[in-house]
């Protein structure tokens, strides 16, 4: 009988087909270096190209994952909810794809939750944090940007809310699955106020990230989109506090 997963890895995907098996095959590497049982959900976010068809063939040879597919393409937000709904791990991790943020940094994010956190997510804004590979200029200049609108709009005390790597205790994850609205981009924010106002601290952990040059993140019409999001976020959170 396989024993239950201590640790879910969500990974949302949309187009990755050309990027997203090496992705796959370091996960399970990864994976299969660990002392505990682990599940690895790739939620296909309703791609048009072949990664359904790639992560499929994948997961046929590899039992720790499992492959998710929302019948057309709802966002990012709505992947990372699809998998946390579906999670069975202790712990649950959410992953971009591109794998920016090295797996074993998780290590890190584990030790904030034992130090007593509620969440605990991967930030490139501290001091600390190691940029071994940066964002272009102007896409640095729009994330601090709109990073310092969120804070002042929301009052969320969090230099980086939009790094995809962040680890939450399994229950906090599939409890708060049930209370996400945002399908896209900007979906970290709505998280985040969700875990705050479920009150779970929220505990930034600086880590080393490499930018990978094919983010499909728009300087011009995403930035635009995830600012107009943030007062629907606000009617959300509140209605999710009713």
């Amino acid at each position: 009988m396989p024993r239950s997963p201590r640790l879910t890895v969500v990974v949302p995907a949309y187009n990755e087909e050309r990027r997203l098996e090496g992705s796959l095959t370091e996960l399970a590497v990864w994976a299969a270096a660990r002392p505990y049982a682990v599940e690895i959900l790739v939620v296909d976010d309703g791609s048009r190209d072949g990664t359904r068809a790639l992560a499929e063939r994948f997961a046929a040879g590899a039992p720790a994952f499992r492959v998710l597919a929302l019948p057309e393409n709802r966002g990012k937000g709505a992947a990372v909810r699809t998998g946390f709904a579906a999670s069975a791990g202790e712990l649950v991790l959410f992953s971009d794809a591109d794998l920016s943020t090295p797996l074993d940094e998780i290590e890190k994010l584990e030790a904030a939750l034992e130090a007593g956190a509620g969440v605990a997510i991967a930030s490139r804004a501290l001091p600390e944090s190691n940029l071994e590979i940066r964002q272009a200029w102007y896409r640095e200049r729009m994330g601090k940007t709109f990073n310092a609108i969120v804070r002042w709009v929301t009052g969320l005390p969090i230099r980086d809310t939009q790094c995809g790597f962040k680890l939450f205790r399994g229950e906090d994850a599939r409890a708060l699955a049930s209370s996400m609205r945002e399908d896209g981009f900007s979906f970290d924010v709505e998280l985040l106020l969700l875990a705050q106002r479920r009150g779970l601290t929220v505990r930034e952990v600086p880590v080393t990230w490499r930018n990978d040059a094919g983010s499909r993140v728009s300087p011009l019409d995403d930035a635009l989109a995830m600012l107009l999001s943030l007062p629907r976020i606000l009617r959300n959170v509140r209605r999710a506090d009713a």
